[in-house]
């Protein structure tokens, strides 16, 4: 553990006997623990409370790392050669790592252990690197670092345990502050890699900012890096591995005796369990593979699902190629949890509309994907009160995630889902309705905005502002949904107003941004894209498989979107502009223009059949071919694929109402009582924060 320290010790004295070196470390108390270890404390009767020192090569390191029953020896090769050694040269090796320097017969009878060493740490680098192999290549960001954006600022990032679907979401533990780990020692002019113990200093969500040992209060040093990443290890990895630790060079001259130094400053100290790259590489096994077939929505028809192939797997995110597509460019980007994806043969067992493929046949290597790999919807009972056609309600737009707006069901299906279309900009003939389960958490009962005071988007076209519900549902002939059809339930997220993470933006699937969350309505999230205007924001769950930790992008290898520069938002900005007046004035729907990457121009719409309104597509205002996604520079990336600009007009702002109740008799007989609700809610535990509905 310590092999090394005869390059950098400032001790030149030498000395023939064990027991002199023995003088300058007091041992400390037999009980005293030393590591917690997932958990775990470990004492051991020898005099160091937890560490022990091979009697072959006087390597020091966690005791429960070394090898044989009595743990002697800190390798296998070790405990051979002892047995063919003499007590003495068990001595004269020892004294090789206490600073004295060991005697020309110290160093033949070390030999053939250190080979022996060396061939198990190359064995040992080669399991590692066949491990690794399952892992994508981490994208470096020029131009941009979570480290630097997140101190220079102060920032909070979201926790870990605030994604379970991402890696090490459900088995992160009680990793935090003052962990000790590990790690390459950058500070050293060594031409081999040797390492030092570091602390946890702050964590933001993979990332942590590390101190070596020894700096104590000084961080001129402190670094960040990825805590999953390959080069950080639990405390005993070297003495296993048999890699050296050698102090910083910049406080070498701080100790004369670094062992008894580490001795002492981990006494208590808490380390990463000893197969945590193991649960990494774990977690980040995915199922779906390459040539799987799904059933996905139609970006350019929201109302009905085609057939697509898993064209790529990246830390989760599946690259979809629609097969109809002959040069592969027809994609959509979604995660394998999304709602938005099912097996093959869903759209036909519900009743949802589905798009033939031209194809007759599956292609050579293509099959269809096993059921049970998708995300599972909670069951519900039909047979009772149930949502019927025609009934009002509120919904996220999926086409404006920012606003949330008047909707109607406009049909019902099998096993709990709903078709539903947004009121004033609905297509005749149906083409831009979509799809929810009825306990998706992105619909609402009629009166939820008013209640958690967020701005309702009310239809378009309508002109008695302020919006009142029960104007509209006595001018409309219609009926509110029942509150208790809607799903109520509130996990215990953990996320907090102000904390960083990495988002989709789900008008661009593809891009993932730097983000930050704003709002919090129990369970629903208003997520701001940094860099950009608050009419960009999207709301989204809290469970979405669309939300990543801070560095899920560089520990997955996918490209992170940095924050927008003011200097780019006004050259697009200008740019929408001038292209506004030479648009076409046919109505888009409430979506304002999407921002155009360079290069990238809109399909016309004067040659497609429409009836009623134009269609409206995931891919933007317009119906677009995306380009093929590639990584690119974070400096190009920005103006390759910019974070999502589309909003719907908002509606004047509508008076707070605290306590809103209806006194007339609606159109099935049933009184709502409007019961206010806590704005920007951040308790976590489950309420009935809807509407009370009352007979």
């Amino acid at each position: 553990m310590f092999d090394g320290y005869d390059s950098c010790s400032e001790d030149t004295s030498s000395s023939s006997s064990s027991e002199e070196s023995e003088e300058e470390v007091a041992p400390l108390p037999s009980n005293l623990p030393i590591i917690k270890n997932n958990g775990q404390v470990y004492t051991y009767p020898d005099g160091k409370s937890g560490m022990a020192t091979c009697e072959m090569c006087g390597m020091v390191g966690v005791r429960d790392a070394f090898y044989s029953k009595t743990k002697r020896f800190c390798s296998v090769s070790c405990s051979r050669s002892y047995s063919s050694n003499s007590k003495k040269a068990s001595i004269l090796a020892r004294l090789q790592v206490t600073g004295k320097p060991p005697t020309k017969k110290a160093k033949v009878l070390q030999k053939q252990p250190l080979v022996a060493k060396l061939a198990a740490y190359a064995q040992y680098q080669a399991t590692l690197q066949n491990q690794a192999k399952t892992k994508s290549v981490a994208v470096s960001m020029e131009g941009f670092s979570w480290g630097n954006y997140i101190s220079s600022n102060s920032f909070i990032a979201a926790p870990v345990t605030c994604f379970k679907h991402a890696p090490m979401g459900t088995c992160w533990g009680d990793i935090s502050e003052n962990v000790r780990v590990e790690v390459p020692n950058t500070d050293c002019s060594l031409p081999t890699k040797v390492f030092w113990i570091a602390g946890i200093v702050k964590l933001a969500g993979y990332n942590a900012l590390l101190r070596y040992e020894g700096f104590e209060n000084d961080s001129g040093l402190d670094f960040w890096c990825n805590i999953c990443g390959s080069d950080i290890h639990p405390v005993g990895w070297c003495a296993a591995s048999g890699k050296p630790l050698v102090p910083p060079r910049t406080i070498q001259h701080k100790y004369t005796n670094w062992k008894a130094f580490l001795v002492k400053r981990l006494t208590g100290a808490k380390t990463l369990p000893p197969d945590f790259s193991q649960k990494v590489s774990e977690s980040m096994q995915y199922p779906f593979k390459p040539c799987m077939r799904v059933e996905v929505v139609d970006k350019r028809h929201l109302c009905r699902t085609r057939v697509a192939v898993v064209e790529s797997v990246i830390g989760g995110r599946l690259r979809l190629v629609y097969e109809e597509s002959e040069d592969r460019t027809d994609d959509f980007w979604c995660h394998m949890h999304s709602p938005l994806i099912h097996h093959i043969g869903w759209s036909r067992s519900i009743g949802h509309r589905f798009k033939r493929s031209d194809i007759t046949k599956k292609q050579d290597g293509h099959f269809d994907t096993p059921p049970h790999l998708f995300a599972k919807v909670k069951e519900v009972d039909q047979s009772g009160e149930w949502f019927k056609e025609g009934m009002k309600l509120e919904a996220i737009d999926p086409l404006n995630l920012s606003t949330i707006c008047v909707a109607t069901i406009r049909k019902v299906l099998a096993d709990g889902f709903l078709m539903i279309g947004i009121d004033g900009s609905e297509a005749a003939d149906g083409s831009d309705w979509f799809c929810y389960h009825a306990t998706s958490p992105s619909i609402f009962p009629v009166g939820f905005c008013e209640i958690n005071m967020i701005e309702l988007t009310p239809p378009r076209g309508y002109t008695k502002l302020p919006f009142k519900w029960f104007d509209y549902l006595r001018e409309t002939g219609s009926i509110a949904a029942p509150v208790k059809l809607f799903n109520k339930d509130v996990p215990n997220h953990g996320f907090r107003v102000g904390m960083k993470l990495e988002a989709v933006d789900l008008m661009e699937p593809r891009l993932i941004c730097v983000a930050t969350v704003t709002r919090i309505i129990h369970r629903l999230l208003r997520i701001h894209f940094d860099g950009w205007e608050e009419e960009y924001d999207q709301w989204v769950d809290c469970e979405s498989p669309d939300l990543y930790p801070v560095g899920w992008c560089q520990l997955t290898g996918y490209q992170l979107q940095p924050p927008a520069s003011q200097s780019s938002r006004e050259s697009q900005s200008g740019s929408s502009k001038q292209k506004k007046k030479a648009k076409s004035q046919q109505y888009k729907g409430h979506k304002k223009k999407r921002k155009m990457p360079i290069g990238k121009k809109p399909v016309s719409l004067s040659s497609l059949p429409m009836t009623g309104g134009v269609r409206r597509s995931f891919s933007g205002g317009e119906e677009l071919t995306p380009p093929l996604y590639r990584a690119l520079p974070a400096q190009t990336a920005l103006e390759a694929f910019p974070p999502p600009r589309t909003s719907r007009e908002f509606s004047p702002s509508l008076k707070t109402v605290t306590t809103l109740q209806l006194k007339e008799e609606l159109i099935d007989g049933e009184d709502y009582n409007f019961l206010q609700g806590a704005s920007d809610q951040e308790s976590n535990g489950s309420a009935n924060f809807y509407i009370k509905q009352e007979p």
